[in-house]
């Protein structure tokens, strides 16, 4: 069995792309902050943390976030989240520039800033790929090396890289191969007729102009891309643990293919990114080289081929071969000769699919427990082969550490990976349940499954919301991403994540009950609060209330659909949508409306007394009654956060900045700062290209640094000719030398 070997290119290239993710996640979340978690936001953050009297050591046993210091900071909770979005974008940017910065301690600060924001951010924060993140950037402090605290800062090559780097293909095979078995056991109807993506491209929660082109793809062709779709999720998996290097960049060829898909036809955020940046740990060195320019020197097989080279080209062919054979079988690929297309068919039973999965799970287990039970063999003989008795116990120990603590994550993963057949999770020992239980509340490890079930199937539903001055004519309220006006194209937001548009999408899925915030912004807007406007329209002018905020406002419940090619009349633009009205989603309410403070209250959601006068009512309207706003006394979690000095620089600063980027939507922030990052890496690429100037040309230094020792002069200097030799040490690695005396 091949191991990953020497995995320093792509395990760069993991770190530096999960920094860019993070620039996505924090950058995204900074600009939405405070109509989302603000005083006057629709979920304030200050509710969830509640003191009760307890010291600071238990509120971060109880509740794992960093917020808890903002009061010893001078900040109320809002300006605490801020600060670690700052946080997170100045480290995660600086490792994204900087290779020096790619050390495990940024890393570390980057999942505690963004587990200590999820902790508070409550629903418009709870999605997979926020778990996801979590998981990866916990993954990303193992594998990344220790360099700030070392004299240099410099790379270097550790024996256990290969076990902690396998740790993130682990991640990437529960995350694909999960979210394939979820679309089968949820027994929903269009997956399992093939006809899935006939819907998926409009009821998106956002689509791309590229999902409606795809839309208008012949039903053939995308009951073949549910079936290319199922091969590469559940089949190719489980390449990832193949003994031979071309069979796992197929897998990852054949991954990447599918997010580049996903990308072009929906706005999913940093998922897709992030997903991509896990199969890097599929490459190795070679790959890379050829990408870069750089290739290795391998030995050609030569004629007669060996032996070896035979086999594993036997087996590559007879992988491809029975997976072809298995696509054709399962799924009753029969080519139309007459009609010209590829027919396609689910021909196995819903039965037989769980039989099948309860007899795999647990062999699937096995084998990735072999896989990294190879690297950590590997791994050991590696720091065998280090030089030098000091070095080598210091090579094991980091050896032994490392391989533990690989080797309980997968232990305490198997808990939600086994979520997808109960009958293999509870033949679990009970410890690893326990263990399991134990770090929940830290996001180590998660549980997977995207697009269980296809929603939207009659129709794409869609809310819509209107204000009114009058109660009788009422004006439609536009969001900046999500659909809405039907001329309108869709928009074009990733990486940006707007939540508000995403739980939108969840909220017409049902009642407006089953999402308590609504009726928070539907107060909001009738309060008029700027920073909710912002999270629909970033141009106040484009909002069609911004002179004043409307009296009434209601919501009405739509369902979307994309248009054909052939919808609009000869010489007229063709809209992107048409649209039906099914009901009144949300009733006509003002403010101190009976309704709307009921529900208010039922959720706890009762907010703080405004100080500014009721907006008088010029027109008043028969059928809906106005209330005026009634006091109310305040909650132990509203009470207003402890005085500060007026002129503290911190809250000061963290003013100035909102102020600053106040302006600004979400995606023209994050492209900034990408276009921020590309120009520093192209001038430090300039700047290495530039001759350098003369200098004194001394004899070389040789390169010989590997696990954090520098190379050192020889003890022996010759003396004839006026030169002096002098040989690198290395203490550590395979081909090291021994130090001269």
């Amino acid at each position: 069995m091949a191991a990953m070997g020497e995995a320093a290119r792509p395990r760069a290239l993991f770190l530096a792309g999960l920094a860019a993710v993070y620039i996505a996640a924090f950058g995204s979340l900074y600009v939405q902050i405070p109509g989302l978690y603000g005083r006057e936001g629709l979920l304030p953050a200050r509710r969830v943390l509640r003191p009760a009297g307890k010291g600071l050591w238990e509120q971060l046993q109880d509740f794992p976030t960093l917020l808890w210091l903002s009061p010893r900071l001078g900040l109320d909770t809002e300006q605490g989240m801020e600060l670690l979005c700052l946080l997170g974008l100045l480290g995660a940017l600086g490792a994204l520039i900087f290779e020096g910065m790619r050390d495990c301690l940024v890393f570390a600060l980057l999942r505690m800033c963004y587990l200590s924001l999820y902790q508070v951010g409550q629903v418009f924060l709870y999605f997979q790929w926020d778990s996801l993140l979590l998981e990866a950037g916990f993954l990303a402090v193992l594998v990344a090396p220790l360099r700030l605290l070392r004299r240099g800062g410099s790379p270097c090559w550790r024996p256990h890289d290969a076990v902690t780097f396998w740790a993130v293909r682990w991640l990437l095979f529960r995350l694909m191969f999960a979210s394939g078995v979820v679309k089968l056991t949820s027994r929903c109807p269009t997956w399992w007729g093939l006809t899935a993506l006939t819907y998926h491209y409009e009821t998106q929660c956002i689509p791309t102009p590229g999902a409606w082109l795809a839309h208008q793809l012949p039903v053939w062709f995308q009951k073949l891309s549910v079936v290319g779709t199922y091969v590469i999720e559940v089949a190719v998996p489980v390449l990832f643990f193949a003994p031979l290097r071309r069979l796992r960049l197929f897998a990852f060829y054949c991954q990447v293919l599918l997010q580049v898909l996903i990308i072009l036809t929906g706005n999913y955020n940093f998922f897709n990114a992030l997903t991509i940046v896990l199969t890097f740990s599929l490459l190795d060195e070679e790959h890379l080289g050829h990408w870069l320019g750089r290739p290795r020197r391998r030995h050609s097989p030569g004629w007669p081929p060996s032996l070896g080279w035979l086999l594993s080209t036997v087996l590559e062919l007879s992988t491809y071969g029975l997976l072809l054979y298995w696509t054709v079988r399962y799924f009753g690929l029969e080519l139309d000769w007459d009609r010209r297309l590829l027919e396609s068919r689910v021909a196995f039973t819903y039965h037989e699919f769980t039989t099948w999965l309860r007899t795999v799970t647990l062999p699937l287990v096995g084998v990735a427990f072999l896989s990294l039970s190879w690297e950590i063999l590997v791994a050991m003989y590696r720091c065998a082969c280090v030089r030098g008795c000091f070095w080598k116990l210091w090579a094991t120990l980091q050896w032994a550490i490392m391989a533990t603590a690989t080797v309980g994550l997968f232990t305490v993963s198997l808990v939600p990976f086994t979520y997808i057949e109960h009958e293999s999770n509870g033949k679990l020992w009970p410890g690893i349940h326990q263990m399991f239980g134990a770090v929940e509340r830290f996001q180590v490890v998660n549980s997977y499954g995207l697009f269980r079930r296809m929603t939207g199937v009659g129709g794409r539903p869609e809310v819509i919301l209107e204000g009114s001055y009058d109660g009788h004519s009422w004006t439609e309220i536009e969001f900046m991403y999500k659909p809405g006006n039907v001329s309108a194209a869709p928009a074009v937001v990733a990486p940006h994540q707007p939540r508000l548009d995403w739980q939108l999408w969840f909220a017409a899925l049902g009642p407006h009950q089953s999402s308590p915030w609504f009726s928070a912004l539907v107060l909001r807007l009738l309060q008029g609060q700027p920073d909710v406007i912002r999270l629909v329209q970033t141009d106040e002018s484009r909002y069609p209330f911004h002179g004043r905020p409307p009296t009434f406002l209601r919501a009405q419940l739509y369902k979307y659909w994309f248009t054909a090619p052939s919808a609009a009349s000869p010489g007229q633009v063709t809209p992107w949508w048409r649209r039906q009205h099914v009901q009144e989603f949300f009733p006509a309410v003002s403010l101190g409306h009976p309704t709307l403070e009921s529900l208010l209250s039922q959720h706890g959601l009762k907010p703080l007394p405004l100080s500014l006068s009721p907006v008088p009512i010029p027109y008043p309207c028969p059928h809906i009654p106005v209330a005026i706003p009634r006091v109310t006394a305040l909650s132990p979690q509203d009470k207003p956060p402890l005085r500060r000095r007026a002129d503290a620089a911190l809250p000061r600063l963290l003013s100035w900045l909102r102020h600053l980027c106040r302006p600004y939507s979400g995606p023209t922030l994050l492209w900034s700062l990408y276009l921020v990052a590309a120009t520093a890496g192209l001038l430090r690429a300039l700047a290495r290209r530039a001759p350098s100037p003369a200098r004194h040309k001394g004899p070389p230094r040789e390169r010989g640094e590997r696990n954090g020792t520098r190379a050192t002069e020889g003890g022996t200097r010759a003396t004839e000719g006026g030169t002096r030799s002098s040989e690198g040490a290395r203490p550590e690695g395979r081909h090291s030398n021994k130090k001269k005396k």
